[in-house]
């Protein structure tokens, strides 16, 4: 009777501790959240993601606007084109589409060139004053732009470069050319070597191996180079301020600050010009993005 009895306990006892396991939290594996930390982090995407888009959703909203109605809270009441009717037909919006498209495009296209060829060099040549030469590419990217704005001035005055579109070239390629050499080297030396050697067993001289051979490989870092190049030129201010004077002299970026000033505040005309201004950085961003996450990560991880 005892037996059966201690049998029976035993079996209860297996049974509830059977049940307890079932019942218990199950362990969560590694790099797993939880129920509110994964809500949590939704809701901060969420507002951040809000916080990005509006102040483009609300520019492009008032660009459709009267001027009266620049300020208004509300969504767009009395839908007008005449903002962007205005900067296209009546300002010389269209001098400042060229001289931009001017200086952007040299500088894109001489800025890639310069960077592609001088990462390959530092990538697969070792000669005298290489190290310090990546070290001076790095230390260019210490000065903040404020501090550079008087001696580039100086200088373009005394090369006679003011209000000239090479001027403001040069001015970019100072800024874009030592970052993005950084980035195509490292960029470079994620290509094996032996392509460089059985160029040269084929007859190639190291530039023809780099023409031929390497940049092919290299498109993910050329479009990363490119889209840096253009957007330096494209949505920088400071520098086409000083540099350029002249409505007709001014690129896009300088001719936005004519409709906003101490003198007048047209809103509507801003932000329609914003606008338009916007788009081909757009264009270009989707023509490259799909190279920008190989390029940038290359560039970041092997330089």
């Amino acid at each position: 009777m005892s037996t059966t009895t201690a049998d029976t306990r035993k079996t209860a006892d297996s049974r509830r501790t059977a049940d307890t396991r079932r019942t218990a939290k199950a362990p969560r594996r590694r790099g797993e959240r939880s129920r509110l930390a994964s809500v949590a982090l939704h809701v901060s995407l969420i507002i951040a993601s809000v916080i990005a888009v509006f102040p483009p959703l609300w520019l492009l909203i008032t660009s459709f606007k009267p001027k009266t109605d620049a300020f208004d809270t509300s969504l767009v009441k009395d839908f007008t084109l005449g903002n962007y009717s205005h900067v296209i037909n009546d300002t010389d919006f269209p001098s400042w589409l060229q001289n931009s498209l001017v200086v952007v495009g040299l500088s894109t296209v001489i800025g890639v060139f310069i960077s592609a060829t001088t990462g390959y060099a530092v990538s697969r040549f070792r000669f005298p004053g290489m190290r310090p030469l990546m070290w001076l590419l790095l230390l260019t990217q210490m000065f903040p732009v404020a501090v550079l704005i008087v001696p580039l001035y100086n200088l373009l005055a005394k090369l006679g470069l003011l209000n000239q579109p090479v001027g403001l070239v040069v001015t970019y390629l100072t800024v874009a050319v030592p970052f993005c050499a950084w980035m195509m080297k490292g960029y470079f030396d994620g290509i094996p070597v032996e392509i460089d050697e059985a160029g040269r067993v084929d007859g190639l001289n190291p530039f023809g191996t780099f023409w031929r051979l390497i940049l092919p490989l290299a498109k993910p870092g050329l479009a990363v180079t490119a889209f840096y190049t253009f957007i330096t030129g494209w949505a920088e201010v400071a520098y086409a301020s000083a540099f350029m004077t002249g409505e007709e002299n001014l690129t896009l970026s300088g001719g936005l600050q004519t409709f906003v000033n101490q003198y007048t505040s047209d809103w509507g005309s801003l932000t329609a010009a914003a606008v338009i201004i916007a788009a081909p950085a757009a264009v270009v961003f989707g023509l490259v993005q799909r190279h920008l996450v190989s390029g940038l990560t290359a560039g970041a991880t092997k330089s």
